[in-house]
């Protein structure tokens, strides 16, 4: 991977973490968009670049390496969006998305919360390097199907 990459990797990774923060806050379609955000955001990054051919994974272990980074940046991008969101409306307006998750925050320090951030991000991107992984076996496994129909077609 070069620095090109990486950095849009980053740069989509922090957009739909952003964009699921604030999913995040509408009842019950934030509990499907938080599941995305930490099973499946490597997933729907990586489809997203190899479908504009912006991404090239040769092996097994850049597939993995690159869900973890995706994990990691996207959950830091939602909570960078998610966080100052549901403080605001509980603090200013009284309206509570997901009420532990409002007290949680508006008690805790801010130290707390950015130690809980980085915890979250390490899980987010473990699990998100898994997903990159099959993410890249999927790839692998349709290539291979696609290219076998196109030489049964051509025999024929």
């Amino acid at each position: 991977m070069n620095k090109k990459v990486l950095k849009q990797v980053s740069l989509l990774s922090i957009f739909l973490g952003a964009v699921l923060g604030v999913i995040t806050i509408i009842p019950y379609l934030g509990e499907i968009a938080f599941w995305i955000l930490m099973c499946l955001s490597s997933t729907v990054v990586i489809l997203f670049m190899k479908k504009f051919s912006m991404l090239k994974i040769t092996s097994v272990q850049e597939s993995a390496v690159l869900g973890a980074i995706i994990g990691f940046i996207s959950f830091v991008g939602f909570s960078i969006f998610y966080i100052p969101i549901i403080i605001v409306l509980a603090r200013f307006l009284q309206y509570y998305p997901n009420y532990g998750v409002s007290m949680a925050l508006n008690n805790a320090s801010l130290g707390l919360i950015i130690v809980l951030v980085i915890f979250i991000g390490v899980l987010a991107g473990t699990i998100n390097a898994f997903s990159g992984f099959l993410t890249y076996y999927g790839i692998d496994f349709f290539q291979l199907m696609n290219k076998k129909d196109e030489e049964h077609f051509k025999l024929k």
